[in-house]
């Protein structure tokens, strides 16, 4: 089994509505994204994926959300937009696009300030 990873950012602001304490406050972050596919075989050129064309998807998608609040995108008109909330939606929005029958996206990891995280992930 193959691993790979891509890196990104971008800047957002959120609140989170009914949370007891200052994230109820309009506040922004700037987010770090890390998306993780998978795959068993790579192809004749020896890679799982081109990191050119899996950034290219991956940013696409990122920066949708770039300099946005968040709370106001459709994906977020029924839920908080939190970290965990985040990792689901990248998560599928970018299965959608990258997953073939070769490579799958794993995981999405999701962190809006140092030191805390979310991934998300589905079983197979």
């Amino acid at each position: 089994m193959f691993e790979i990873s891509v890196k990104t950012h971008f800047s957002g602001a959120h609140f989170l509505a009914d949370y007891p304490g200052v994230c109820a406050n309009l506040h922004g972050h700037n987010w770090e994204v890390e998306v993780f596919l998978r795959g068993r075989k790579v192809d004749s050129v020896g890679m799982l994926v081109d990191f050119r064309q899996a950034k290219t998807v991956i940013h696409e998608t990122v920066d949708s959300l770039d300099h946005k609040e968040l709370n106001r995108l459709a994906m977020f008109a029924h839920q908080n937009p939190s970290s965990e909330n985040l990792a689901r939606y990248l998560f599928r929005a970018l299965s959608k696009r990258l997953n073939s029958r070769r490579v799958k996206v794993h995981r999405v990891w999701v962190s809006e300030s140092p030191g805390t995280s979310a991934t998300y992930w589905e079983k197979a």
